[in-house]
């Protein structure tokens, strides 16, 4: 290992042994938002101290080894070598899990996100796939533990949604999963109006926007908000139907719109539609950004770039295809299901291995 990766690993052990000093602290712990931000970190660099130890120790047991391989006694010496030879497979493994977790990492991967999905062309039957990747993603979401909010809704006419927006919060890094998934989804299917058998193809689009921390999120001015109440509409009792709790938001300077109709309290939806505006106005400006930088990077995973084509769903095949990674899965009933890791884990792997190139340059 470099010595100048060994002297960052010991740097992050001796943050590793500040954090848990600070956090037993009883005036930090009576601080909620400080504490948790030190948990958070207490807990990404957690893993890294923990097999920098077994990579100290295996280093130790190799030259023990060593040590040993040149003594007379030849049973022994060959005893010594094997040692040597297994010490030194498994440092080398280490060395290299290492070196993926001190790789950078977006500080907003741990965020929560916001859904958002739209029916594009392939009218109704695009509403009713709007429906079914709703479904995916909350059947996933389910499965790991995070919560599901819809926070506005606009159903298709014969079922299905032409747009429904989400927020999913978790505690393992929710917009870090769900990231790769901005982007174009196309489905290939027989609809159930199609009397012919035809195969037609539909798509939508995905969006995935991490949920800005205060000190993160952009500056919004009053003067440059509208803000209007009206009813909601839908499911939601008698309160939501019969009061004027919904909340839309309109952003003077760029034109951006906003809307939440989910809760009951006029002020919790004020509250989600100017956090899912700051979320879109961060996004645009990082999108901004990474469009002036686009001809010097390299990175085909995760661009968000929402006008590609990233995924297929072959319904007669039963096969779902990740065209950025030349992914296909013959398990479309599995992965409709909410099983999305057999997708998510390969884009998370192609995006990390980018990293460890870049980092090689």
């Amino acid at each position: 290992m470099k010595a100048s990766i060994e002297r960052k690993l010991a740097e992050v052990r001796d943050r590793h042994e500040e954090l848990a000093a600070l956090m037993a602290d009883p005036e930090i712990a009576a601080d909620t938002t400080r504490f948790t931000r030190l948990s958070r970190e207490f807990a990404e660099i957690e893993p890294v101290v923990r097999i920098f130890g077994r990579w100290e120790a295996t280093q130790r047991q190799l030259e023990e080894a060593r040590a040993l391989a040149t003594e007379d006694d030849a049973e022994l010496r060959e005893l010594a070598q094997d040692d040597a030879r297994a010490s030194g497979a498994e440092a080398a493994r280490l060395e290299q899990e290492l070196e993926q977790l001190l790789m950078p990492r977006d500080p907003e991967d741990r965020a929560a996100a916001f859904l958002e999905i739209r029916a594009g062309t392939g009218g109704d039957e695009a509403a009713l796939f709007a429906g079914d990747l709703l479904r995916m993603y909350s059947r996933y979401a389910e499965a790991r533990g995070w919560s599901l909010e819809i926070l506005s809704e606009r159903p298709g006419e014969v079922g299905g949604y032409r747009e429904v927006i989400c927020r999913i919060d978790g505690t393992d890094g929710v917009y870090g999963r769900l990231k790769f998934e901005s982007g174009v989804h196309r489905v290939q299917r027989v609809p159930d109006t199609e009397s012919s058998g035809r195969i037609h193809t539909s798509a939508c689009t995905v969006a995935v926007l991490p949920e800005p921390e205060e000190t993160a999120a952009v500056e919004l001015a009053r003067e440059d908000l509208r803000i209007d109440t009206f009813r909601a509409s839908g499911a939601g009792g008698q309160h939501v139907n019969k009061t004027d709790s919904a909340i839309r938001i309109t952003h003077l300077p760029t034109g951006l719109v906003v809307e939440c109709q989910d809760e009951r309290s006029q002020h919790k939806n004020r509250a989600r539609a100017l956090a899912l505006l700051a979320a879109r106005l961060t996004d645009q400006a990082r999108r901004s950004a990474d469009a002036a930088r686009a001809e010097t990077r390299r990175n085909l995973v995760g661009s968000g770039d929402r006008s590609e084509r990233i995924r297929t769903y072959n319904f007669p095949q039963g096969r779902v295809t990740d065209h950025r990674i030349d992914l296909t899965l013959y398990s479309l009933d599995a992965i409709l299901e909410g099983g999305l890791d057999p997708v998510i884990d390969p884009l998370v792997r192609e995006h990390q291995a980018d990293l460890l190139a870049a980092l090689g340059a």
